[in-house]
């Protein structure tokens, strides 16, 4: 249960050995929060929750995990100007839960980002080969994917070579970021102008389609909701509950705003300018995924989308005869999602470096590099185990533990900034969350429950993951910890 104070872990940011670059303004922060937010949940997400759970009330779904991530954004900012350093949750868990549950959040991050990077590389990869298909560059099944081939070699070379850019060094991260959110904006924005023109009302009635019991084969334990399982209720889709559902998964579609708390060391000014990132990033993309999963749904009906399809925005534009937009959407989302890859490894190397720094995780792990100004080895690690995981696993089980690691991490947040406040009432704050003794808790409860509608299956993942961390820290990060001797 013992603390590191929030002076402490200011003071530690500036020990030479693991000093990081200040080299990120408003601007960079806002644009890192849009470039990993707008990814796999805008060209890949959204297709496929709306036939599987949710029908035309995918929007609904956006909004509700909108909803919970900006109650949670909200409390972010607070804690992220208040603590400016690196770690993001992690960090705000030690200073106020103590180090056990500081390592579980860690723990829980490291999931996060690194299954999100390796879900995004498989985007890529579906999206890639939507482009080069029936040219030269065509990629052989075998190599194609993990579902249906050996290994997926697209997604592999992606996460290698943005693993080089995040060794380089942040500021050249953020460049590259910079560009690739215009290209993304611009091909959202046709998307948005000439789908509207082809949106058939018609495919929006029922617009909460009659829920209906789940498919045959997915009534067990690991198939259905927590939910359902303890309420005894039978496993079923569409309905309120289905939108519900949605709602937990696209919850993935939103991850991001936290990644830019990750980088408030490196922020010139964070008690200003990390607010300012993860809120208006957070509204920017909210209005987008909304626009976007209307037109989808609009342009097709929900039950003619392909749930395996890797590239259902695409798909969309080529059902209306529109080919040359599906292409350019596959050009764009393959270029859009290698950035999303960048950023959510950007925060899994910032938390293992300020775990590293802390002596939960070998220390050598935590060696800024002499030029770049970067945590490079653990750059390194984090990227090849993208490359790995990305190279061998299926997408949907990705995207489903990315989600429940990411509310869990939202939960400790939101209570902590309470628990903060009580703690040290002292503390110089830049944002206040407005409302917190409302906003905390609400929002504490609203990603819990959204967890309980994810799968028995992403349950039993999630547990046996943090099992592990907990086996990790007690014969390693408990005896090597900074305060172990304090």
């Amino acid at each position: 249960m013992r603390r590191k104070s929030v002076e402490q872990s200011i003071a530690e940011t500036d020990e030479p050995e693991h000093r990081l670059k200040k080299n990120l303004g408003a601007l960079d922060l806002m644009i890192f929060g849009v470039g990993v937010i707008i990814g796999a949940g805008i060209f890949v997400v959204t297709g496929t929750v709306a036939k599987t759970n949710s029908g035309p009330a995918i929007t609904l779904s956006f909004l509700i995990a909108g909803l919970a991530c900006g109650l949670a954004a909200l409390c972010y900012a607070e804690f992220a100007a208040t603590v400016p350093v690196a770690g993001s949750a992690y960090t705000f868990s030690y200073a106020t839960f103590g180090e056990l549950v500081a390592w579980i959040i860690g723990w829980d991050l490291a999931l996060e980002f690194t299954i999100g990077a390796a879900a995004l590389a498989t985007s890529f990869s579906g999206y890639y080969q939507e482009v080069v298909d029936g040219s030269f560059l065509e990629v052989p099944t075998g190599i194609a994917s993990a579902a249906d081939g050996f290994v997926d070699l697209p997604a592999v070379v992606i996460s290698v070579l943005v693993t080089v850019v995040l060794i380089v060094g942040i500021k050249f991260s953020s460049r590259v970021n910079q560009a690739v959110v215009a290209i993304k904006l611009l091909v959202i924005a046709m998307v948005l102008i000439f789908g509207f023109s082809h949106i058939d009302t018609a495919n929006y009635v029922p617009f909460i389609p009659e829920s209906k019991p789940a498919p045959a084969g997915s009534g067990g334990f690991l198939d259905s909701t927590l939910i359902s399982t303890l309420t005894g209720a039978e496993p079923a889709v569409y309905g309120l509950a289905g939108v519900i559902a949605g709602a937990s998964i696209v919850f993935f579609a939103f991850l991001g705003f936290d990644i830019v708390a990750t980088t408030a060391e490196e922020t010139r000014n964070p008690q200003r300018d990390i607010p300012r990132g993860i809120i208006g990033s957070l509204v920017i993309v909210t209005v987008l995924y909304i626009a976007v999963s209307l037109v989808v749904t609009g342009m097709q009906p929900y039950e003619q989308i392909d749930e395996n399809d890797a590239a259902p925005l695409a798909t969309a534009f080529d059902a209306v005869g529109m080919e040359w937009m599906g292409r350019l959407i596959a050009i764009g989302a393959c270029i859009g999602l290698i950035v999303v890859v960048m950023i959510l490894m950007l925060g899994q190397t910032r938390v293992g470096f300020a775990m590293a720094r802390d002596g939960l995780l070998p220390k050598p792990l935590a060696k800024v590099h002499p030029v770049f100004g970067t945590p490079y080895v653990f750059t390194a690690i984090t990227g090849l185990a993208v490359a790995a995981i990305s190279g061998f696993v299926e997408l949907d089980t990705l995207v489903n533990l990315v989600s429940i690691g990411a509310l869990f991490a939202f939960v400790l947040v939101s209570l902590g900034v309470l628990l903060l406040r009580r703690q040290r009432p002292d503390l110089p704050r830049a944002f206040r969350t407005p409302l917190v003794y409302v906003v905390s808790p609400v929002s504490a409860l609203l990603c819990a429950y959204l967890m309980l509608n994810l799968t028995g299956a992403t349950w039993v993942r999630f547990l046996a993951w943090m099992a592990l961390g907990l086996v990790v820290y007690f014969l390693y990060g408990r005896r090597h910890s900074r305060l172990a001797g304090t």
